[in-house]
């Protein structure tokens, strides 16, 4: 079972998703760094690079946006309904067999064009926010694609029902179209629409609500278009709270506990109008301790940005995140097991199997992840690990694929990356090391600061040299690198100085010539 907990101030949300008694899932947002995915901007073209099949948008962010070739459909332009799209160029796959023709960039958008576009991506890091010309707007149990006529189900449901859920779904949407007629709504036809995981059980009349919602934000969108300038925010995604009740409310929650009076209030209102069943899980949490201490969530979330995750029975995972990828090792530990060491690793790597899924949904880990688990001689045991691991990965609402044990006993996987990671939203390089997370050692330093004071002597005649650094460094000078200081004055022929500053980190110095 499933519980939610909600913990609201002005400048931040924190949502906690809680099974069987454990974090599993941990949501932030900020409201001077709310999250962009999903919202609709009239952006501008800034370049084309044709080597690179992209472009650059401006969409006013600090960053310009990305959008690849990839995500380029049918563009729209203000007061047209589509850009005309050029003759394509055929390609082939590597089997010969044609695939779908492919239209350069450049002859699809231009520099000063304007587009409507999607966050697919926030930006990450260095990266700009990823774009996409596909509009796909997410309701309640159905995602509507006004660019599209395809209905799509969830692939989570069950076959059989498919077929049927989709003929539901084309009916309603083409009586939209006739009951909207004349309406100011966009035309081309009734556009497509996805059935959700969460729709596959709803009413004729609950689906027809959801259709109506979509279709009116889709109008204003499209209205908004072809009056703002470019360069313009057209329609903003859900709020964290209101999220909560869309995405992450399901027939396995029992409570969602929020302990704001007025915001409570007014996910009620919200979910009256939009997600009735979702409203009778709410709960206004009146407790005197914080709603995080209920589960030692605060503690979990200080865990969860350390590299090392231990192991109930003694053995423990090392996480370190790069740029490129994610890389977890599994460790023994102090656990040494009760009969043999084939039996030690399997049990440890089965225990890490599970850890390593919750831990990824808990830091919203994403992009490639190569696990490296202990050495396992017997095959059934891999199998049975590798099982162990994807079992628990489908719990995953995030989509993650693992692939078997590769020939150095890897497992890769990737997992979708939609948003920062929780270290990169709560966390910033550290100062003295840059984000290396190493710092050199008081004598390294020192010796660089002997050879720059060499150089500057060489080109400068100062009175004196001083050398101002951190106080590790200063304490080595006046101690075990004395007599090579003294050596060195000596040489140029000029005195030097000590000045130790405890602001200064270990691998800064600044040599004042005086």
């Amino acid at each position: 079972m499933q519980e939610i907990l909600i913990n609201w101030a002005p400048q931040e949300t924190r949502v906690a998703v809680v099974e069987h008694g454990a974090v599993q899932e941990l949501h932030v947002e900020r409201t001077l760094e709310r999250g962009l995915v999903g919202n609709v901007y009239l952006g501008k073209v800034s370049r084309v690079l044709p080597g690179m099949q992209s472009a650059f948008i401006d969409i006013g962010l600090e960053r310009t946006a990305f959008l690849h070739v990839a995500d380029l459909v049918a563009p729209f332009t203000p007061g047209s309904r589509t850009a005309p799209m050029p003759e394509a160029r055929p390609a082939t796959s590597e089997g010969g067999r044609p695939q779908q023709p492919v239209v350069p960039i450049e002859r699809q958008v231009f520099e000063g064009q304007s587009l409507l576009v999607q966050v697919i991506k926030d930006p990450i890091g260095t990266k700009g926010a990823r774009l996409s010309t596909q509009i796909s707007i997410a309701g309640r149990m159905l995602v509507f694609l006004p660019q599209d006529n395809h209905i799509g189900v969830s692939q989570k449901i069950p076959p059989e029902q498919r077929d049927t859920l989709r003929r539901r779904v084309q009916t309603l949407a083409e009586a939209a179209v006739q009951a909207t007629a004349g309406q100011g709504t966009p035309p081309r036809d009734h556009g497509g629409y996805i059935l959700r995981t969460n729709g596959e059980d709803a009413s004729d009349a609950e689906l027809a609500d959801d259709i109506a919602y979509l279709r009116k934000t889709w109008t204003r969108i499209h209205e908004r278009a072809g009056k703002m300038p470019p360069v313009s925010l057209l329609h903003q995604d859900l709020s964290l709270l209101q999220r909560v009740l869309r995405d992450l409310v399901d027939d396995h929650t029992t409570t969602i506990r929020i302990d704001s009076r007025e915001q409570h209030d007014k996910l009620v209102r919200f979910g009256a109008e939009f997600m009735p069943k979702a409203v009778e899980k709410l709960a206004l949490y009146t407790g005197e301790r914080p709603i995080f201490d209920l589960f030692n969530i605060d503690e979990d979330i200080v865990r969860a940005l350390g590299r090392r995750v231990d192991l109930k029975s003694g053995g423990y995972l090392v996480i370190d995140q790069t740029e490129a990828l994610t890389t977890i090792d599994v460790n023994t530990g102090a656990f040494v097991g009760a009969r043999n060491f084939d039996d030690t690793v399997f049990k440890t790597n089965l225990e890490a199997a599970l850890a390593i899924a919750r831990q990824l949904r808990l830091r919203n880990l994403g992009g490639i992840v190569i696990v490296d688990f202990i050495d396992m001689s017997r095959t059934d045991h891999r199998e049975q690990v590798l099982a162990e691991l994807r079992k628990q990965l489908g719990r995953d609402r995030v989509k993650t694929t693992a692939s078997g044990f590769s020939q150095l006993g890897l497992v890769e996987m990737t997992r979708k990356r939609t948003r920062e990671s929780l270290a990169h939203m709560l966390c910033e390089p550290c100062v003295a090391c840059g984000g290396q997370g190493i710092v050199k050692t008081a004598r390294t330093v020192a010796y660089e600061v002997l050879r720059e004071i060499l150089r500057e002597a060489r080109q400068f005649t100062p009175r004196e040299f001083r050398i101002v650094s951190s106080p590790a460094v200063i304490e080595l000078f006046l101690d075990e690198e004395s007599q090579h200081l003294a050596g060195l004055s000596d040489f140029i022929g000029k005195p030097i100085s000590l000045q130790a500053e405890s602001a200064m980190g270990q691998g800064q110095y600044d040599i004042v010539l005086l």
